[in-house]
C-alpha cells in the first residue's frame, strides 16, 4: 500500500533515521562540549588515532561522508592544529591527514565523556538492543545505493 501524505511521515525511512540521529549527536556533542570537540570531530580523530594517516577520501569512506564535507570538517581540526592535512607525496592530488599529538591528547581527554554518554545510551535503550542497532545501520550502507559523486 502507498503511503498517502498523512502517513508519510510516519513511513519514512529516512526522516525516522535523522530524528534518532539528531537527537543522539546532540546528545554527544553537549557531552564533548568540556573539551570543545563535536561528536564528529571526536569520531575523525579516533579514527585517526586508530588508522594513522589517510587521505581525505579514506577518511571520508570509513565514516560515510562525502569528500567536500569531510574537507569542510578538518578545517576546524587543523585550525586548532589537532589534525595536519598536507599534499600527497605519491599523488599531489591526494591530500594526507595527519592526527597530531595535540589530537591525540585532546581525543583522549573526551573519551571518557564520549564512554559515559555511550554506557548511558545503552543502560537507557538496552546494550543488546544498542548493538543490533549498530549492526541494522552498519547494514544500511550496502544496500547498494550510491549517493556520492564516484
Amino acid at each position: 500500500m502507498t503511503p498517502t501524505p498523512t502517513n508519510l511521515a510516519d513511513s519514512c525511512n529516512n526522516l525516522a533515521l535523522r530524528k534518532a540521529a539528531r537527537y543522539l549527536g546532540a546528545t554527544y556533542d553537549k557531552a564533548l562540549t568540556p573539551v570543545g570537540l563535536r561528536a564528529t570531530q571526536f569520531s575523525i580523530l579516533q579514527k585517526l588515532s586508530a588508522h594513522g594517516e589517510t587521505t581525505i577520501t579514506s577518511l571520508a569512506e570509513m565514516i560515510a561522508m562525502d569528500r567536500t564535507t569531510m574537507a569542510s570538517n578538518l578545517k576546524p581540526l587543523a585550525r586548532e592544529g589537532l589534525v595536519t592535512v598536507e599534499p600527497s607525496a605519491a599523488d599531489r592530488r591526494a591530500r594526507i591527514v595527519t592526527i597530531t599529538p595535540d589530537g591525540l591528547s585532546r581525543m583522549k581527554q573526551a573519551l571518557p565523556l564520549w564512554q559515559d554518554v555511550q554506557a548511558r545510551f545503552e543502560e537507557s535503550f538496552g546494550a543488546d538492543a544498542a548493538a543490533q542497532l549498530r549492526a541494522s545501520l552498519e547494514a544500511v550502507l550496502h544496500t547498494g545505493f550510491t549517493p556520492w559523486a564516484e
